[in-house]
């Protein structure tokens, strides 16, 4: 398991002293799809870290379409009374027997080239699937609901440095690569639904590009190769020019904002995740690892075949003011995240 990984335990550790009320999570049940996930993987590590050291008695049942790989990465938990899994396809009818106060849905495809060759389990995933979770959370009658969105959603917004809640540009729904922007937006305006229509308590967290030793470095995305080769000691290849501006997210963060919104966030609201620390130019990304593995960034054009699967954003730089108002902040800057992912997967 990761979290036999010295430096990968050293970032749990700090995260776990994240001053947030946990209290506010003893004895809870939180319910969490996508848990192989990069996100889910840091969350139940985390959650059971705190169970461990501070008698938390937070439950975790995680969600996730391959029993196998709960197995594998999730040894340990197996047995522990405060960790439960199902294995299925949240698109089908999902029925579960406990007790459950939250939910944080984050199972969706986000892998690029999953867009181009399975384009309507993305949509089903993100719409089905979430209708199925909103009903579940009706059925349990949960305290709250968080939705992991995307800064995808806001399409192509013009003439804006930065991004805030409210902007929104254009999505092409023409676009076989849209299939993930378009499907995230009817998550969130089911949440809206849901809460509007049956009162449900639902908040939406728009994620900027997240990274971490989670992470799934077989995947197509531009960060996981870059890290993939940094781990490998090769040479980084870029597949544009790299001078698209992003906004980026370590996974620590995340799980920290979705823990402050699961508390302090409000009903209705959508939340970007966000930080100045990681706003940088793609180019500048493969450069960080390129330079800590002493190796060169090589400019490479995407076959067709990929060009179809890759956003054509070329600023998203997101506001986050919003969350900072509830007391959520990161603080190491992208560089030290970076180098850090590198170190915890060579080991």
């Amino acid at each position: 398991m990761l979290i036999d990984n010295k430096l990968y335990l050293e970032d749990i550790i700090e995260t776990s002293e994240y001053e947030i009320e946990w209290k506010k999570l003893k004895g809870k049940t939180i319910l969490f799809t996508g848990i192989t996930g990069l996100i889910g993987r840091y969350f139940v590590d985390l959650i059971m870290y705190k169970n461990n050291t501070d008698n938390l008695q937070c439950r975790i049942i995680g969600i996730s379409r391959n029993e196998n790989k709960i197995k594998e990465l999730f040894p340990k938990y197996l047995e522990n009374e405060y960790f439960k899994y199902y294995s299925q396809d949240i698109v089908e009818k999902i029925c579960i027997d406990d007790k459950i106060d939250y939910i944080v849905h984050s199972a969706s495809n986000t892998h690029p080239l999953l867009y181009s060759s399975d384009p309507i389990g993305t949509i089903t995933t993100n719409t089905l699937g979430t209708k199925n979770l909103l009903d579940l959370a009706l059925e349990k009658n949960i305290e709250k609901f968080i939705y992991l969105s995307s800064f995808e959603v806001y399409g192509k917004v013009e003439n804006k440095e930065e991004i805030f809640e409210n902007d929104f540009g254009v999505v092409d729904c023409t676009v076989l690569r849209n299939c993930y922007p378009e499907s995230k937006r009817i998550g969130e305006n089911l949440c809206i639904a849901y809460s509007e229509q049956k009162n449900l308590n639902c908040s939406i967290l728009r994620l900027s590009r997240v990274f971490g030793p989670t992470m799934n470095v077989q995947s197509s995305l531009a960060t996981a190769q870059f890290i993939r080769s940094g781990v490998n000691n090769e040479d980084i290849i870029l597949k544009s020019e790299g001078t698209q501006k992003y906004s980026y997210n370590y996974v620590s963060d995340v799980v920290t904002s979705i823990l402050t919104i699961l508390l302090f966030g409000k009903n209705k609201e959508a939340y970007n995740v966000s930080d100045e620390k990681f706003d940088i130019m793609l180019k500048d990304f493969a450069r960080i690892v390129a330079d800590y593995s002493n190796k060169k960034v090589i400019f490479d054009l995407p076959t067709e075949i990929e060009q179809k699967g890759y956003s054509n954003s070329v600023m998203t730089i997101l506001n986050s003011k919003k969350i900072k108002t509830l007391g959520w902040k990161c603080s190491k800057d992208i560089k030290y995240r970076i180098t850090q992912t590198i170190d915890i997967l060579k080991k």
